[in-house]
C-alpha cells in the first residue's frame, strides 16, 4: 500500500497550497487616514483545464418487467418486517462485542435486552419461519397418516359414493376450485422460473461491471500523474505573468500612480481648459456685440433723421394760418398733440461701447492659455516615464528575481518528484490487470456453479410441474370422461383414469410439499434478512451511518475510515461523506479531506509566497517634483482675463434696448389716422399738405422701418447682440471667484504632487506588489479548485459500491427473494389442492359399490325407497 501513501501525500501538498494565503478579516481592519483606495482587482490568469478522465461505468439498473415482481416481494417483506432499520441495536451489539462473542456475556442484563430487541425486530421472520417449519414437519406426518387411513378404507379410502341431490353442484365447485388453485400454482412456477432465469442472465452481465470498473480504475491511475504534472507546469503561467509585470514596472506602476493622482489633477486642469475656451468665446461675443451695435446704430440714426425731418415739416404745416380757423383748429391741435410719436423707440446710440473690454480680451488672448494647459497635461501624463526612469534599479535586479522564481518552480518540481507517484500508479495498473486476469479465470467456475444452481432450481420447479401435470391431466380426463348417466360403479375408464391421476398428484404433493417448503423457508429467512438488513440500508445509505458511528470499533478510535487509511482516527472523515463526494465525481483530495493530514505552510513560506520578492519593492523611490501643471504665464493670463472689464458692461441696458420696438408708434397707423384727420378738413392746401405728409410717413416706414424689422442684416444683428449679451452676462458672473477657484484647485493638485506623492507612491507600490502576489494566489486557488473537482476524480470508487449493490441486491437478492416468493405460493396452494383433489377424485373414479333404491313393502300402496350397496356389473372391456 506504499503507492497509496505517496499519492495521498502529494495530493495533500497540493491541497494545502490553497490554505496559506488568506485575505484579512473585516473585523481586523483598522481605519487608515492615509488610505486612498483598496487594491485594484488582479487580472485573471488562464490556467486552462486539467485533462479530464472519462469513465465508462454507468452504475444504473432498470429491472424492466421484473421490477413489478420485485416490488411485490418488497411489499410482502414490509408486511412481514415493518420495523425501521435497527441502527442503534446493531451499533450496541458491535460495541459490546468488540473482543469477540462469548456465551457467558449474553447472560448480562444489557445483552439480554439487546437479544430481546433483536427478537422483536425479527419477529415477523420468526413467525413465518415457525410456520414453515411446522409445514415441513407436519406435512409428511399427515401424509403418512393419510395413507394409512386410506389403506384402512377411511378418510375417503372406501370405494363407495353416496348419492346426493347436489352431486353435480359439488363436483362443479370442486372442479372450479381446483382449476383456480392450479392456475395459482402455474403463476408461482412462472414467477419462480422468471426469477431463476433473471439471475442467470444478469450474473453473466456482471462481467461488464467488472470490466468497466477495472478499466475506470486504470483510467484513474493513468490520468492522475498527467493531471499533477499539468498543475505543476501551470506555475510557469503565473511566473511569466509576474516577470512580464516586473519588466514593465515603469508603465504599470506609473500608470497606477497616474490613475491615483488624476482624480485631483485632471479635474483642475479641465476647469482651466474650459476657462480658456470661455476666453475665446468671450472675444467672439464682444466682437459680435460691437459689430451688431454698429449696424443697429447706423440704421436707427437714418430713421431718426428722417422722422425728425418729417416731424419738423409736419409742425410747419400745422403752423399755417388756416389752422387758426375755429372749425379747423381742433383737428390741427389733435394732430399737433401726436407729433412726439414720430420718433425712434430703441436708441442704440445711447449704449456704451465694448471696445475697452474687447481690447483687454485681445491682449489676454495673445497668450495661448490652452497650449500652456496642454503642457500641464503633458507634464502630468509623463508620470509613467518618470517612474520608469526612477525604477531602473528594479529592472536591474530582474535577473535575480527571475532566478528566485525559477528556484521556486524547481522546488515545486523536486517536491513532486520526491514521491514516485507515476511508478506507484504504474504498479497499481499492473496489479489491476493481474487482478482482472485472476477474476476472469474464475468465470468458467462461476458459470458452472450458476449452471448447477439453475439446474437445481429447475429440478425443484419440476417437482411442482409434475404435480401440476397430474392435476391438469386428471382434470382433463375426468372432465372429458365424465358421464352423467353412468352410475359410480359404471363410470368409464377415462373418468376413472382422471380420478387416479388426481390421487397420484395428491401423493406426489405429500412427497414434495415439505421439501418445497423447507427450501422456501431457508431462502426466505436468508434472502429476506439480506434485503432488510443489507440491501435497504445500503440503498438509503443507513449502512454508512453505522460504519461512520464514532468509536464503533474501539473506544479510543473515533472514526473507522481515517483510522484504517491514515492511522489517524481523529480526522473528521466518514464513509458516507466520501461516497457522496465520489458520487458527485469530485477529486480524491476533497473526498478524503487530505488537507487535514499535512501542514506544509513552512514549505509555502519558502516557495510560492517568497518574502524576498517583497524586499525588491522596498527600494522604490519616485520623485514627482518636476511635474508642473500651470506655468506663471498661465496664472497671470487667468488673472488678466478676470480683470478685463467684461464685468462692468451694462448688460441690462443692452437687453432693454434690444427688446424695444423700432419706433414709438406704428407709422402706418399714424399715417392712416393723419389722412383721416385731413379728410375732416375743408378742401384746400392744408388738406393736401397733410395727405402729402401721410404719404411721406408711409414711405419712411416702407424704406427704413420695414428693412430694420425684416431685413436679415438687422434681424441677425439684434439676435446676435441678444445672444452675445446673455453669454457675456453669464461668463462675467462671479468671474474673479471662478478664476480664484481654478487657481486654488491647481495649487492643491500641485501641492498633492509635491508633498503627498510619496504616500501615493508607497500605497501604489504596495498595491502593485499585492497584485504580483495575487497571481500566485490565483495559482494556488486554481490548484485547490482543480484538486477539489477535477484532479483524481474518484467516481470509480462510488461506481464500485453501486455496482456491488446492483449485483448483490438487484441481481442476486431480488432474484432469490422472487424465486422463494413464487415457490412459496406453489407450496401454500398445494394444501388446498390436495384436499380438493381428494374430494374431486371421488366423482371421477369408479366405485366398488353404489347406492340402489328398492321398495320397503310389497303391500304398501306408497313406494318407499331405501338405498343399499350393490356391486358393479362385470365389464369385459374395462
Amino acid at each position: 500500500m506504499l503507492w497509496t501513501r505517496w499519492l495521498v501525500l502529494l495530493l495533500c501538498w497540493w491541497g494545502s497550497a490553497s490554505g496559506h494565503y488568506q485575505q484579512p478579516k473585516q473585523g481586523d481592519s483598522r481605519a487608515d487616514p492615509h488610505r486612498q483606495r483598496s487594491a485594484p482587482p488582479v487580472e485573471p490568469l488562464d490556467f486552462g483545464f486539467v485533462p479530464a478522465a472519462v469513465y465508462d461505468t454507468h452504475a444504473y439498473y432498470e429491472p424492466g418487467a421484473m421490477g413489478i415482481l420485485f416490488h411485490m416481494v418488497h411489499a410482502f417483506l414490509f408486511v412481514v418486517q415493518p420495523n425501521s432499520f435497527p441502527k442503534d441495536l446493531i451499533v450496541k451489539v458491535i460495541q459490546q462485542n468488540m473482543g469477540g462473542i462469548k456465551l457467558e456475556e449474553w447472560r448480562k442484563p444489557d445483552n439480554v435486552v439487546l437479544l430481546l430487541e433483536g427478537f422483536y425486530y425479527e419477529l415477523g421472520f420468526l413467525v413465518c419461519a415457525t410456520i414453515g417449519l411446522l409445514f415441513v414437519v407436519l406435512v409428511p406426518v399427515l401424509g403418512m397418516c393419510f395413507c394409512v387411513c386410506r389403506c384402512c378404507e377411511n378418510c375417503g379410502g372406501e370405494m363407495h359414493q353416496r348419492q346426493r341431490k347436489n352431486t353435480d353442484c359439488r363436483r362443479g365447485f370442486f372442479t372450479a376450485t381446483l382449476i383456480v388453485t392450479t392456475i395459482l400454482i402455474i403463476l408461482g412456477v412462472v414467477v419462480a422460473h422468471a426469477a431463476n432465469h433473471n439471475m442467470s442472465s444478469h450474473i453473466k452481465s456482471t462481467r461488464r461491471f467488472i470490466n468497466t470498473n477495472i478499466r475506470d480504475l486504470k483510467t484513474f491511475a493513468n490520468n492522475t500523474p498527467a493531471q499533477i504534472e499539468y498543475m505543476t507546469a501551470q506555475y510557469t503561467t503565473a511566473k511569466n505573468k509576474v516577470l512580464s509585470e516586473l519588466d514593465n514596472i515603469g508603465p504599470l506602476l506609473g500608470g497606477r500612480i497616474h490613475s491615483q493622482l488624476e482624480k485631483e489633477v485632471v479635474p483642475s486642469l479641465d476647469t482651466a481648459l474650459r476657462m480658456a475656451g470661455a476666453m475665446r468665446e468671450t472675444k467672439e461675443a464682444l466682437e459680435n456685440v460691437s459689430s451688431s451695435l454698429q449696424v443697429l446704430q447706423e440704421g436707427t440714426d437714418r430713421l431718426k433723421d428722417s422722422l425728425s425731418t418729417e416731424r419738423a415739416s409736419l409742425s410747419n404745416t400745422l403752423s399755417d394760418p388756416a389752422c387758426t380757423n375755429g372749425a379747423v383748429s381742433p383737428s390741427c391741435n389733435a394732430i399737433r398733440s401726436t407729433l412726439f410719436q414720430l420718433g425712434i423707440n430703441a436708441d442704440f446710440s445711447k449704449l456704451p461701447g465694448v471696445d475697452y473690454a474687447l481690447e483687454n480680451v485681445h491682449t489676454v488672448l495673445k497668450t495661448d492659455l490652452s497650449n500652456i494647459i496642454q503642457r500641464g497635461y503633458s507634464s502630468f501624463n509623463d508620470t509613467p516615464r518618470l517612474v520608469k526612469e526612477q525604477t531602473k534599479n528594479i529592472v536591474a535586479v530582474l535577473p535575480r528575481v527571475k532566478g528566485m522564481l525559477d528556484k521556486i518552480g524547481s522546488e515545486i518540481n523536486n517536491f513532486a518528484k520526491m514521491f514516485p507517484v507515476e511508478a506507484s500508479l504504474a504498479n497499481f495498473t499492473i496489479f489491476l490487470s493481474q487482478g482482472q486476469k485472476n477474476i476472469e479465470s474464475y468465470y468458467a467456475q462461476i458459470d458452472q456453479i450458476d449452471f448447477y444452481r439453475w439446474i437445481g432450481c429447475v429440478a425443484v420447479l419440476c417437482m411442482v410441474v409434475l404435480i401440476l401435470s397430474f392435476n391438469l391431466l386428471g382434470l382433463l380426463c375426468g372432465t372429458c370422461g365424465y358421464d352423467k348417466q353412468a352410475t359410480p360403479t359404471t363410470r368409464g375408464c377415462l373418468s376413472n383414469t382422471g380420478g387416479n391421476l388426481l390421487m397420484a398428484g395428491v401423493g406426489f404433493s405429500f412427497v414434495f410439499a415439505w421439501v418445497l417448503m423447507a427450501i422456501v423457508t431457508t431462502l426466505f429467512v436468508v434472502g429476506g434478512n439480506v434485503e432488510k438488513i443489507l440491501c435497504e440500508p445500503l440503498a438509503n445509505r443507513q449502512l454508512f451511518q453505522i460504519i461512520d458511528t464514532p468509536f464503533l470499533v474501539h473506544p479510543a478510535k473515533k472514526n473507522f475510515l481515517p483510522g484504517m487509511l491514515f492511522q489517524n482516527p481523529n480526522i473528521d472523515l466518514t464513509l458516507g461523506s466520501m461516497y457522496r463526494e465520489c458520487y458527485d465525481n469530485n477529486g480524491l483530495y476533497h473526498a478524503l479531506q487530505l488537507e487535514t493530514m499535512f501542514n506544509i505552510n513552512s514549505f509555502l513560506n519558502r516557495t510560492v509566497y517568497n518574502k524576498d520578492l517583497a524586499k525588491v519593492f522596498e527600494s522604490v523611490q519616485v520623485d514627482l517634483q518636476d511635474i508642473t501643471l500651470l506655468e506663471h504665464t498661465g496664472r497671470d493670463n487667468l488673472i488678466n482675463f478676470a480683470n478685463a472689464g467684461i464685468g462692468i458692461i451694462d448688460y441690462e441696458a443692452y437687453l432693454a434696448e434690444v427688446n424695444k420696438g423700432v419706433t414709438l408708434v406704428d407709422l402706418l397707423t399714424f399715417s392712416t389716422d393723419l389722412e383721416g384727420q385731413a379728410d375732416q378738413l375743408p378742401r384746400g392746401a392744408l388738406e393736401n399738405a397733410l395727405k402729402g405728409h401721410a404719404s411721406s410717413i408711409r414711405q419712411i416706414h416702407r424704406e427704413l422701418v420695414v428693412p430694420m424689422e425684416q431685413a436679415m442684416k438687422y434681424v441677425r444683428a439684434r439676435s446676435t447682440m441678444s445672444q452675445s449679451i446673455k453669454q457675456l452676462q453669464k461668463t462675467s458672473s462671479d468671474l474673479p471667484v471662478k478664476v480664484t477657484n481654478i487657481l486654488s484647485a491647481i495649487d492643491a493638485a500641485e501641492y498633492l504632487i509635491s508633498n503627498n506623492a510619496s504616500h501615493v507612491v508607497n500605497q501604489e507600490t504596495k498595491n502593485y506588489a499585492q497584485s504580483l502576489v495575487g497571481y500566485f494566489k490565483q495559482y494556488t486557488d486554481w490548484v485547490h479548485n482543480s484538486l477539489t473537482a477535477e484532479v483524481a476524480q474518484c467516481k470509480p470508487i462510488s461506481n464500485i459500491v453501486d455496482s456491488m449493490e446492483i449485483v448483490a441486491c438487484s441481481f442476486i437478492a431480488d432474484s432469490v427473494n422472487t424465486f422463494w416468493f413464487g415457490l412459496g405460493l406453489c407450496s401454500i396452494v398445494l394444501l388446498p389442492s390436495i384436499i380438493i383433489s381428494i374430494k374431486l377424485a371421488k366423482y371421477y373414479r369408479r366405485m366398488d359399490t353404489e347406492d340402489v333404491f328398492e321398495d320397503s313393502s310389497p303391500y304398501s300402496d306408497t313406494l318407499i325407497q331405501f338405498p343399499r350397496a350393490s356391486a358393479p356389473p362385470i365389464c369385459s372391456d374395462c
